[in-house]
């Protein structure tokens, strides 16, 4: 059974930093898939933050986050990190893990099959 933990979030002013992780287990996929950073502030759809390939670590980033976030695994691809510095209000959001197959487009949220809980994120001005 796959399971997708997340930790990490909490409250900060603005220009802050966080680091959300993602503790993966009993995945099923090959050693080559996606895994991804999605967010849902209330009233919004859901949008894709940060995906990473985990066979080579190719990245990718919302516009929105460019510069300010960092994704990364570690070597033995269990853990999911999302290294968030100079916050916003605007990211103020639930943020959940997600992981999908190597076929998905990898900032596309209801392309992606296994989903944690989440971790609210609050950003104060």
């Amino acid at each position: 059974q796959v399971q997708l933990v997340e930790s990490g979030g909490g409250s900060v002013q603005a220009g802050g930093s966080l680091r959300l992780s993602c503790a993966a287990s009993g995945y099923k996929y090959s050693s080559s898939y996606y895994m991804g950073w999605f967010r849902q502030a209330p009233g919004k759809e859901r949008e894709g933050v940060a995906a990473i390939y985990t066979s080579g670590g190719h990245t990718y980033y919302a516009d929105s986050v460019k510069g300010r976030f960092t994704i990364s695994q570690d070597n033995a691809k269990t853990t999911l990190y999302l290294q968030m510095n100079s916050l916003k209000p605007d990211d103020t959001a639930m943020y959940y893990c997600a992981a999908g197959g190597a076929w998905v487009r990898p900032l596309i949220w209801n392309e992606y099959t296994y989903w944690g809980q989440g971790t609210q994120v609050t950003v104060s001005s």
